[in-house]
C-alpha cells in the first residue's frame, strides 16, 4: 500500500462541478448553465486575442502593468492596488493561502461560491457556514459567527446562485464590525451587471480589512480565457503577489482583457440587454406559477415547489435541449439557476416551462 497521501483534509473536499454543457443524443443545445454572455465579447476583445498569436514565443508581462492601468483608468482605481489571476477563483485560492491555515476558520454563507469552502479546506482551514436570510446575506448573522479564530469572510455581492445583494451600507456595517484580525472580501463576479455598483471599491479606500476580487468571465465574455483581478489595501495586495505565480495569465488573455474593459459601449450593450431579458424572462416564469427573487447578476433562481418538481422540470427542459444548472449542492434543492441568454433562448425556456407546469400542476 501506498504511503504517499495528500494533506488532511484534502480528500473531504467535494469536487467542484461546472455546469453541464451537453445532452446525450441531441445537438445544438442551449447551454444555460454557467452564466456566460450569450453575446460573447467585443470585436475589440476577439482582435486583441487574434492579434496576440503572433507573440505566442514570447512570455507574458509578468507584472500585467498594461491590464492593472486600464482596470484602473475604467475603474478610477489604483493600479498598483490591484492584482491580476487566472480568473477570480485564482484570488479566491491565494486570500486562503495567505491568510487561513490549521486552526483558523473561514465564513461564507449558506448559499455562497462552492470555492470558498474549497479553497478554505485545501488550506486546512475550517469553513463556517453561515445561515441568509431568506436568500439574502445576513449581516448579523456573519458577525455572530465570529469568533477570535476567524480570518476570513467571504460574500459574494451579488450573490451566485442567488442573485441577491446587500447595500453599501449593510456592507460598510458589516466591515465595522469585524474582529481585528478579520479581512472581509467581497466576490463581485457579477459587479457589472448592476448600474453604478462600485463592487465595494469606496469601501475599500475608507478602510484596510476589505479586499474585493472581479471577473472578465461574465460580463466580458471572456471566461474561456481565465482571467480575474482583485483590489484592495496595499498590505494585502503586496502579501498576494508574493503567492502569485510570475506568468499566471497568457498574452492573449492580457490583451484580450485590456480590449475588453476598455471597450465600454460593448459593455455597457450587454449589460443594457441583460437587464430588459432578465426582466422579461423573471416576469413570464411567474407567469408559470416560478417565482424567483430580483436578481441582480445574469441569470435567474428559479423555486419550484418542492426538489422533485425542480428536478422533474430539468429533465423536461434537457429533452427540449435546454441546458440549466442543480443547484441542490448550494442547499436549494427545490431551484434551477437560469442564465439569461439572448431573446431566443430566454423565449425557449419560458415556453419550456411553462410547458412543464401546465401538466406538473
Amino acid at each position: 500500500m501506498t504511503k504517499i497521501t495528500p494533506q488532511p483534509g484534502i480528500l473531504d473536499i467535494a469536487l467542484y462541478e461546472g455546469g453541464a454543457a451537453h445532452i446525450e443524443g441531441i445537438q445544438n443545445v442551449v447551454k444555460l448553465s454557467s452564466n456566460e454572455n450569450p453575446f460573447g465579447p467585443s470585436d475589440a476583445a476577439k482582435e486583441a486575442f487574434r492579434k496576440s498569436a503572433y507573440d505566442l514565443h514570447r512570455y507574458p508581462s509578468s507584472d500585467h502593468a498594461a491590464l492593472r492601468a486600464a482596470i484602473g483608468e475604467i475603474h478610477g482605481l489604483d493600479p498598483a492596488r490591484i492584482i491580476c489571476g487566472a480568473g477570480s477563483d485564482e484570488i479566491i485560492a491565494f486570500l486562503c493561502q495567505a491568510y487561513a491555515g490549521p486552526g483558523d476558520e473561514v465564513i461564507h454563507t449558506e448559499h455562497g461560491f462552492a470555492m470558498y469552502r474549497i479553497s478554505t479546506m485545501a488550506n486546512g482551514a475550517t469553513p463556517v457556514e453561515v445561515a441568509e436570510r431568506e436568500r439574502v446575506t445576513d449581516v448579523d448573522a456573519i458577525l455572530a459567527a465570529c469568533t477570535e479564530r476567524t480570518r476570513l469572510v467571504f460574500v459574494a455581492n451579488p450573490n451566485n446562485p442567488t442573485g441577491t445583494m446587500v447595500g453599501a451600507a449593510e456592507l460598510a456595517r458589516l466591515a465595522a464590525g469585524l474582529p481585528e484580525q478579520v479581512l472581509l472580501v467581497i466576490d463581485g463576479a457579477y459587479a457589472e451587471y448592476v448600474e453604478g455598483y462600485d463592487g465595494g471599491a469606496a469601501l475599500i479606500e475608507a478602510r484596510e480589512n476589505v479586499v474585493m476580487t472581479r471577473t472578465f468571465s461574465k460580463l466580458y465574455g471572456l471566461g474561456g480565457l481565465r482571467i480575474g483581478w482583485g483590489y484592495g489595501p496595499s498590505h494585502v495586495i503586496d502579501v498576494l503577489n508574493r503567492l502569485r505565480g510570475p506568468f499566471n495569465l497568457s498574452q492573449a488573455a492580457l490583451a484580450a482583457a485590456e480590449a475588453a474593459i476598455r471597450d465600454t459601449a460593448w459593455a455597457e450593450k450587454c449589460r443594457a440587454d441583460n437587464t430588459k431579458l432578465r426582466a422579461w424572462l423573471a416576469e413570464a416564469l411567474a407567469e408559470h406559477g416560478v417565482p424567483s427573487d430580483t436578481s441582480t447578476a445574469n441569470f435567474i433562481l428559479a423555486r419550484f415547489a418542492n426538489q422533485a418538481e425542480a428536478e422533474a422540470c430539468d429533465q423536461h427542459l434537457k429533452s427540449e435541449g435546454l441546458i440549466v444548472r442543480r443547484v441542490a449542492g448550494y442547499n436549494l434543492p427545490n431551484c434551477l439557476r437560469i442564465t439569461v441568454g439572448d431573446e431566443a433562448s430566454c423565449r425557449r425556456i419560458a415556453h419550456a416551462v411553462g410547458q412543464f407546469m401546465k401538466v406538473a400542476r
